[in-house]
């Protein structure tokens, strides 16, 4: 039996074997997205999963449905009662993480209006912020450096752009709410004349 090869003497980072874990983590994602892609998909009956063309058949298109309550909808696209259901939970959200969590007191140069909720831009922004959140805090679907660029590339801009003086609050002051501040002026008169025309 041979003698084995002595081990290297040196020393292994320790962010070496995070990013094999991140490296992990993507494999097996993107293994398990090719095995689904390939156990349910046949090109000969147009594109359609075996086991969403039962479930059509036997429930009348319930697959399209399962499929649209796993993703939801940016929250401006919805109506009633899904559009009250989504925003009670980003509200929930909000005030229960990121208020806590995130934001210092409100400023002249970083302000925040307690009825966030009033403001479209703002609930927009948020949402959008909050569907990143979800999705980018989940190790199966993103490794360990899903929450750092959250940070980077949703939050961060978001909280920038909703504190900036000149932002959906700029009206806002420490306890005074003012939603009219946004709202376009007078149209233009070239619109007008041909509005008139």
């Amino acid at each position: 039996m041979p003698d084995e090869p002595d081990a290297p003497d040196f020393e292994v980072p320790v962010g070496l074997f995070q990013d094999l874990e991140d490296l992990k983590a993507q494999v097996a994602r993107l293994s398990a997205q090719v095995q689904e892609l390939s156990d349910g998909t046949d090109a000969a009956d147009g594109g359609i999963p075996a086991d969403d063309e039962s479930a059509a058949g036997d429930e009348g298109g319930g697959g399209e449905e399962e499929e649209e309550a796993q993703f939801p909808p940016f929250i401006l696209l919805l109506d009633s009662p899904q559009y009250d259901d989504e925003l009670r939970a980003l509200i929930e959200w909000v005030e229960g993480v990121l208020v806590p969590g995130y934001l210092a007191e409100p400023s002249a140069d970083a302000r925040w209006c307690h009825l966030w909720f009033e403001h479209s831009v703002a609930i927009a922004r948020l949402h959008a912020c909050w569907l990143a959140w979800q999705e980018l805090t989940d190790p199966a679907t993103c490794g360990y450096t899903g929450p750092s660029a959250w940070h980077r590339d949703h939050l961060d801009p978001c909280l920038r752009e909703l504190r900036h003086s000149s932002g959906p609050f700029a009206g806002c002051t420490k306890g005074e709410h003012q939603i009219g501040h946004r709202m376009p002026g007078i149209v233009p008169s070239a619109w007008r004349q041909i509005a008139e025309d």
